[in-house]
């Protein structure tokens, strides 16, 4: 199964949160492709610089370490304009669109991205 980490489920994977389930986590680890999307990052830079999120030194090389960067493409931004107001996040529906144009699964606790069509793997 090829994934793509939602931000919160990558957060969690670098912190050893405990939300992530050891079965999710297994899952992660044994993918063959796991994906982090630039949008991601860009989405904790927002909120580490609102104050949201403190992110360790370093974080950016350990995600580099454990994922597959995944750009985003103009294919990703023209599926995005065409996905239903589901969701009102533009980054996790940038994600999805991103998920649907690659055919990869997200692993996300955000239930109402499956609304998409897309396949989801519960964190």
């Amino acid at each position: 199964m090829r994934l793509l980490l939602d931000t919160h489920v990558a957060i969690w994977w670098l912190s050893g949160d405990g939300r992530l389930s050891p079965a999710t986590r297994r899952a992660i680890e044994d993918a063959p492709d796991a994906y982090l999307s630039v949008v991601s990052l860009w989405e904790m830079f927002v909120k580490q610089g609102t104050g949201r999120l403190d992110l360790p030194a370093g974080f950016a090389d350990a995600l580099r370490d454990d994922f597959v960067e995944l750009p985003l493409t103009f294919d990703h931004a023209l599926e995005g304009r065409e996905l239903p107001r589901v969701h009102r996040d533009p980054f996790d529906r940038m994600l999805v669109a991103q998920a649907r144009v690659e055919a990869l699964t997200i692993v996300t606790a955000d239930r109402t991205l499956s609304e998409y069509g897309v396949s989801v793997l519960g964190a």
